[in-house]
């Protein structure tokens, strides 16, 4: 059965080191990861994800990610109504891992 499981930036940081996480997606506007991303992250932005699914057509466990965790959590939603089987949603989102878990990845506002 489909899962969405919340994954804390630590836990996270230590899965990218050991090569353990097989898509990570950020579903953040294309401002926003113009600025800043993920090293390997997948950009797909939350309001194309329904339009763009077939990009992630083969994976079965995704690692997702926004700037607080909120429109990540849509986007998990979205991808377990879509049959990927195990989806992570980043609890704080890149915020979160900046300050926990990453210093070395920048900081930034909301334009809301």
């Amino acid at each position: 059965m489909p899962t969405i499981d919340n994954i804390n930036s630590v836990e996270l940081k230590r899965q990218l080191d050991a090569g353990e996480v097989e898509c990570l997606l950020d579903v953040r506007d294309d401002w926003e990861h113009s600025l800043v991303a993920l090293p390997g992250s997948t950009h797909i932005p939350l309001n194309e994800l329904v339009d763009r699914m077939m990009e992630l057509a083969f994976e079965t466990d995704i690692v997702v990610y926004c700037h607080t965790g909120q429109r990540s959590r849509r986007a998990a939603d979205i991808l377990i109504e879509a049959g990927v089987e195990t989806v992570h949603n980043l609890t704080g989102g890149i915020d979160a891992y900046s300050q926990v878990a990453d210093a070395s990845i920048a900081r930034y506002r909301s334009a809301m």
